[in-house]
């Protein structure tokens, strides 16, 4: 575990000291070897928990998350080189080590075995984040999406924390293992349930609920695009991934418990597919549908059973890649255009033919075409949904078919139709959009050929 967390701390000094001609390219570089270097955690043990050590152990669950994390941060680097061109050599230096900051904490906590470490890094994420959203967004309306960032999560996560203290009072152990051995704690009374609804609920404003979502908008829609990124990305996951953790400590609670927040991840998927189809702004399109797709994720780690936490964990991933492609995507187009509006953007396919396959191949992915890992989440977490009650096949069915026409819809407006007038002259698309599309499609397509490496079962 060391071995990838403190080459990752030294990619601060990295960026920091070296010279200006090779910045981006000492950091990417840097970045995508500790990236390969991860790819040893996705070998299959025999054991529960592979790279054991005293705070930090990696399971099925974890380790596709921490390749993920490793694999996005060149991503990040790469998409932000064109927005910081005119910045002054200190403010790029300052970007970037921001950016890599977050490297760590999101490293700990999706491997730490301890709990109090756990919420430590969960909420160490916040303030990189915050950094990145309010001095490095593009409006001014960034200061109001940072409050709602910061609020949300603050005002969700200190019960978490107090529930944190009082099962090591009750247990004398915040160990994940030994928790995972002992008795369940909680009973069916008041206390426990209120502990159980504090342990959920900072994880369903992170992961986001519908109802407690409005940060997210905001925040991704005044993020840069590296902000963008590491929140759909990674950020989101965060929540998936405390929600899988938490369950199995809760026992008997759960069958109370998880009615409101299925009832709430179905709904809330339903109504933001729908707002995806009324909205003028790309990027809050974009935001919108990871709240749909992380309805899903709730819903399945909720009712609990095997298939439902695979197919949870194939759909973090899988959404994981596609909307930060997808970020990419409308960040390119935004860097040409400088509007997010989409009837300012629409008519791009003659004007630049390359970045409109790859539209093409994000949205697909997006509405779970066929070849891709989402299709095999989506469906898994259906058919666990339709095993546990067969009404909610209504919900996921109805859900579906507005993904598929939110996403063209997405799809023909930004690519079809007449150009607007004020689009004289667009630069060509760069080399460099092309790979950083290219590393965000490989994994998705190769990953269909071996999808038991990220499905969080025992191999």
């Amino acid at each position: 575990m060391l071995k990838i967390i403190l080459p990752t701390v030294m990619v601060l000094p990295t960026a920091l000291l070296s010279p200006p001609k090779f910045l981006w390219t000492s950091t990417t570089t840097y970045s995508l070897l500790i990236a390969t270097l991860s790819l040893q955690w996705l070998i299959p043990t025999y054991y529960p928990r592979k790279f054991l050590s005293n705070w930090t152990g990696i399971d099925q669950i974890s380790s596709p998350l921490l390749v993920l994390s490793c694999w996005l941060l060149p991503l990040m680097i790469m998409a932000s080189q064109n927005h910081l061109q005119q910045e002054p050599l200190s403010r790029k230096r300052v970007f970037i080590s921001t950016l890599i900051a977050v490297q760590p904490f999101i490293l700990l906590a999706f491997s730490t075995t301890e709990l109090a470490l756990f919420y430590i890094a969960f909420e160490a994420t916040l303030i990189p984040t915050l950094i990145l959203i309010t001095r490095w967004g593009n409006q001014p309306e960034r200061l109001s999406a940072g409050t709602y960032l910061l609020f949300y999560t603050l005002m969700s996560s200190l019960p978490l924390l107090i529930t944190i203290m009082h099962l090591y009072v009750k247990i004398g152990t915040l160990h994940l293992p030994t928790l995972e051995l002992t008795h369940p704690t909680l009973s069916t009374s008041w206390t426990s349930v209120l502990s159980g609804l504090a342990l959920l609920t900072a994880f369903m404003v992170k992961a986001p609920l519908y109802g407690l979502h409005l940060w997210l908008p905001k925040a991704h829609v005044e993020a840069p695009i590296a902000g963008s990124m590491l929140l759909a990305a990674l950020l989101l996951k965060l929540g998936g991934y405390g929600i899988m953790r938490v369950t199995l400590l809760m026992g008997p609670l759960s069958n109370l418990l998880h009615y409101p927040f299925l009832t709430l991840a179905l709904w809330g998927a339903l109504m933001t597919s729908s707002i995806c189809l009324r909205q003028t702004d790309l990027k809050s399109l974009i935001a919108y549908s990871s709240v749909s797709h992380m309805g899903l994720v709730i819903a399945a780690g909720m009712i609990q059973t095997h298939w439902s936490f695979s197919g949870a964990m194939i759909l973090m991933i899988s959404h994981g890649l596609t909307s930060s492609m997808l970020f990419c995507l409308a960040n390119t187009n935004y860097e040409r255009t400088h509007s997010r509006i989409l009837l300012l953007t629409r008519g791009l396919q003659p004007l630049l033919p390359l970045m409109a396959t790859w539209w093409l191949l994000a949205n697909l992915a997006n509405m779970s075409l066929p070849p891709t890992t989402n299709l095999m989440a989506e469906l898994t977490i259906m058919v666990t949904l339709f095993n546990w009650s067969a009404l909610t096949i209504i919900l996921t069915g109805t859900a579906t078919l507005l993904t598929a026409s939110y996403t063209l819809f997405m799809l023909l407006v930004t690519q079809r139709g007449q150009i607007p007038s004020h689009i004289t002259s667009i630069q060509n698309s760069t080399t460099r959009e092309h790979l950083l599309m290219t590393l965000h499609i490989i994994p998705m397509l190769l990953l269909i050929l071996k999808p038991e490496l990220i499905s969080g079962t025992p191999l």
